[in-house]
């Protein structure tokens, strides 16, 4: 499968990936921006497919219904109920914890549309879970994925957010006038 989706992702897109997820660690969050277009997420897998690096996902509880929920599934995702407060930061935190391997690809912006500010979810399922977030490019102008080293948060929120805002401040989105 490796193969198959570096042709797709390389050969057949055209597109680049610049580093590579972490081997030596066995857990984090991977927040992956802009996300502008549902091409992100077939984009995305191809990416992680490519690597060989599993990367697990969450999404909203209709996408895992009806005959093509069992795809999802299969490609690593979870459901989750957006329409309530579940405490889902928690929940994940303790999926971590759980776990000997785990990492988690979210999108900082929670949404595909024009966000003033990004969620802070991934921020506080990282604190929690006392693991490091890497960051992920999706980078539609240079068709270019980028990939950071691991970074640590810290216990200056602020300055831990205009370090992850710069990391993809150059970074043209599908849909470049909603990031």
């Amino acid at each position: 499968m490796k193969a198959f989706s570096s042709f797709i992702l390389f050969r057949l897109l055209g597109w680049r990936i610049i580093n590579d997820f972490p081997q030596h660690i066995k857990k984090y969050v991977v927040i992956a921006a802009p996300h502008t277009s549902w091409i992100d997420f077939p984009i995305a897998i191809l990416a992680r497919m490519s690597s060989g690096t599993m990367v697990n996902f969450i999404g909203k509880g209709s996408l895992f219904k009806g005959p093509f929920g069992f795809i999802f599934r299969l490609l690593g995702g979870t459901p989750v109920d957006r329409s309530k407060n579940n405490n889902l930061v928690d929940s994940i935190v303790a999926l971590f914890n759980s776990k000997e391997e785990f990492r988690l690809g979210l999108s900082p912006e929670g949404t595909r549309k024009k966000v003033a500010k990004w969620k802070t979810g991934f921020y506080y399922i990282a604190k929690g879970a006392n693991v490091p977030i890497v960051m992920a490019t999706l980078d539609f102008g240079k068709k270019q994925i980028k990939i950071s080293k691991a970074y640590t948060v810290t216990d200056d929120k602020e300055a831990d957010f205009t370090f992850f805002h710069a990391f993809f401040s150059q970074v043209q989105g599908k849909n470049p006038n909603q990031f």
